[in-house]
C-alpha cells in the first residue's frame, strides 16, 4: 500500500497548471524583427518545431517528480495484530550479602551465588516470548527494579547491574514479596506468578514473609520460591591486608522450611537452585499454568521510494537543459 509521510506537499501538483499559465501571459518569448516576413513564410517548418513543446513536458513532468519525492512515497507495511498468550511475573532477586559465596562453578570457573542466579533469570527471560515481566531487588531493603514489561532487552540490562552492595544488608523477603505482590495485584492476567530467588533467612523488615504469602494467595498470585546455594559452609571471599583474595568457610543456612510453606500456601513448589534444573522446573510449571490472551500490534517498517522519484526528476531536468541548449536552443 502506497503511503505518503507529507501528503499535503501533493497540493503544489494543482499549482504546477497555474505556474504554466503564468508563464506564457507574463514571459516575454525571444523575438526577431523583420521587414518582411512573406519569404520566411515560404520555409518549411523543422521536425524540431513539430516537437517544441518536449523541454516544456520535460520540464513539468520533473518537477512533478520532485514533488512527489517532496512528500515522502512510501510503501506501507500495514498494522497488523496478533493474539498472544502470556503470564505476569515478577522476579524477586537476593543481593544480601551472603550471596557472595562463592559455591558454583560456571564455566569452569568458581562463582558467587549472585552470579548464578543472575545466570538463572537471564536464561529464564530468555525464553519467555509473551510474558510481562518485572524485578524486585532485595537485601535489607527492597524495591522495584523494573516494573512488568515485554522489553526483555531493558530488563536483561537492569539484571546486568544488579550487584551486591546495592542496599544495605539483610535479607527482607518478606518486604520483597510484597512489593511484588503490590505490582501484580491489579493487572488483569489470568495466571501471575512471583519467582523468589534467595539464599537465607528473613532478617529485616516489618512484614513477615508468610503474612506476604497470604496477601498473595489473595490476589491469586503464586509464589514459586528458589533456595540458592549448597547445604552446610559456603566459601566467602576475604581480603587480607595485603589485598590478597582468600576463602573462609562460613555457615549460610536457607530457610528451606518457610520457602516451602510460602510456595505451598500459594499453590506453587519449592526448588532447589544447585544448578539450572531448577529453572527447568520452573519453565515447565508455567507453561502448564493457563495463559491470558494479550493483543499485540505490529508495526512493520516502511521502505522509503523518495529515490525512485527524486532520480528520475533531477534526470529530466537535466535532459530539458541540454536540449534547451542544444536543439532547442532559442534566439536571445
Amino acid at each position: 500500500m502506497l503511503t505518503f509521510k507529507d501528503p499535503l506537499i501533493l497540493v503544489l501538483l494543482v499549482l504546477l497548471p497555474l505556474l504554466f499559465i503564468v508563464y506564457k501571459k507574463f514571459v516575454k518569448k525571444a523575438s526577431v524583427k523583420y521587414s518582411d516576413i512573406r519569404i520566411l513564410k515560404k520555409v518549411r517548418h523543422s521536425k524540431s518545431k513539430t516537437f517544441r513543446y518536449i523541454p516544456f513536458t520535460l520540464k513539468a513532468f520533473a518537477m512533478a517528480l520532485i514533488v512527489i519525492a517532496l512528500a515522502g512515497p512510501r510503501q506501507g507495511e500495514e498494522l497488523s495484530s496478533i493474539k498472544t498468550e502470556g503470564v505476569d511475573i515478577m522476579l524477586c532477586v537476593d543481593i544480601s550479602g551472603s550471596m557472595r559465596a562463592e559455591d558454583f562453578f560456571l564455566g569452569g570457573k568458581r562463582q558467587n551465588r549472585l552470579a548464578i542466579v543472575k545466570q538463572i533469570v537471564k536464561e529464564f527471560i530468555e525464553n519467555r516470548v509473551a510474558d510481562r515481566i518485572g524485578m524486585v531487588v532485595f537485601a535489607g531493603r527492597a524495591y522495584t527494579q523494573c516494573p512488568l514489561t515485554m522489553d526483555y532487552g531493558v530488563l536483561l540490562t537492569l539484571l546486568s547491574h544488579v550487584q551486591i552492595g546495592m542496599l544495605e544488608d539483610g535479607t527482607g523477603i518478606g518486604s520483597a514479596l510484597a512489593i511484588a505482590v503490590d505490582r501484580l495485584k491489579d493487572t488483569k492476567a489470568k495466571s501471575k506468578v512471583i519467582i523468589l530467588l534467595t539464599d537465607g533467612i528473613n532478617n529485616v523488615g516489618k512484614i513477615d514473609p508468610l503474612t506476604a504469602a497470604e496477601i498473595a494467595k489473595s490476589f491469586k498470585i503464586k509464589v514459586y520460591t528458589i533456595g540458592a546455594g549448597t547445604r552446610g559452609l559456603a566459601p566467602i571471599p576475604v581480603r587480607d591486608y595485603f589485598g590478597n583474595v582468600g576463602y573462609q568457610k562460613v555457615k549460610v543456612d536457607v530457610d528451606e522450611d518457610t520457602l516451602e510453606e510460602i510456595a505451598e500456601l500459594t499453590g506453587a513448589k519449592y526448588y532447589r537452585a544447585t544448578n539450572t534444573e531448577s529453572l527447568r522446573k520452573i519453565y515447565r510449571d508455567i507453561d502448564s499454568l493457563e495463559k491470558t490472551k494479550i493483543e499485540t500490534k505490529l508495526y512493520m517498517k516502511y521502505k522509503e521510494l523518495f529515490p525512485y522519484f527524486l532520480l528520475p526528476g533531477f534526470l529530466l531536468l537535466i535532459l530539458d537543459i541540454l536540449l534547451s541548449n542544444t536543439i532547442y536552443r532559442k534566439l536571445p
